[in-house]
């Protein structure tokens, strides 16, 4: 495999989060952008954590195939390993990483990865759709949603996420973060994230949602949404929530 002379978000995150798919370059970038903002591995670490916590639950009320946007590294804790009942799809726009989704996956059979962008569901391979999440709008699924909704305006958000709930079956539900003001008070890490890179107030969140109802949990940071003991103590970076297409 030839060496990558540009940094990936996908593969910085692995970095974080103690994962084994990163390289030099990947590890660099990470370093540079602790410099302007402190430590991050907490913070990924949190996020994933909360990945794990929200599609146990989501899993728990007998949804077995999940669609999952802007994917990145599947390991460390993703989809498939955190609901290894379920069948899972991962999309991502980028063609390395791919292309390492697929190197990963290769041989198994409850897990797929393929081009998706979230902004148009009608990019997903419908093969793929077909053979990784079996029902897709005729029974409850569930969709990922991490780590977008900062690099969509407010206008696209909410369209894409109210396509989504057209396209779903009811009882399907999404699992989705949003990029709180954090880094605000961090200019120089902020001027890395490039210029689509949107924060939002909290109070924010919640209309962006549309017609997808919010567990009675809330949109609250992700430490917080159902805690498996007391919660971590790391920075307020984002926020997350489960919500619902409602049956009837």
């Amino acid at each position: 495999m030839v060496e990558p002379d540009q940094p990936s978000t996908a593969r910085m995150i692995d970095f974080w989060l103690g994962g084994t798919h990163h390289h030099p370059v990947d590890v660099a970038a990470a370093r540079a952008f602790e410099q302007a903002y402190g430590p991050c591995a907490p913070v990924f670490r949190a996020l994933r954590a909360f990945l794990g916590r929200a599609v146990r639950a989501i899993a728990a009320t007998g949804v077995d195939g999940f669609l999952v946007f802007g994917a990145g590294v599947p390991t460390m804790g993703n989809v498939h390993e955190v609901a290894p009942d379920a069948t899972v799809l991962y999309t991502d726009v980028d063609p390395v990483t791919i292309r390492l989704g697929q190197r990963i996956l290769a041989g198994s059979d409850r897990a797929g990865y393929g081009f998706g962008d979230a902004t148009d569901i009608g990019t997903v391979d419908p093969a793929l759709l077909h053979r990784f999440v079996p029902g897709w709008g005729r029974r409850p699924v569930g969709v990922v949603f991490l780590g977008l909704a900062a690099f969509l305006d407010d206008d696209t958000l909410a369209r894409t996420l109210d396509e989504l709930y057209t396209a779903v079956a009811p009882g399907s539900h999404l699992a989705i973060d949003f990029d709180t003001e954090e880094l605000a008070a961090y200019p120089q890490a902020l001027a890395m994230m490039g210029p689509a890179f949107r924060m939002r107030p909290p109070a924010a969140f919640g209309p962006l949602l549309g017609r997808w109802q919010p567990t009675r949990d809330g949109i609250v940071p992700v430490t917080r949404w159902r805690p498996e003991g007391r919660p971590e103590e790391v920075p307020d970076a984002f926020h997350g929530a489960v919500a619902v297409r409602s049956v009837g």
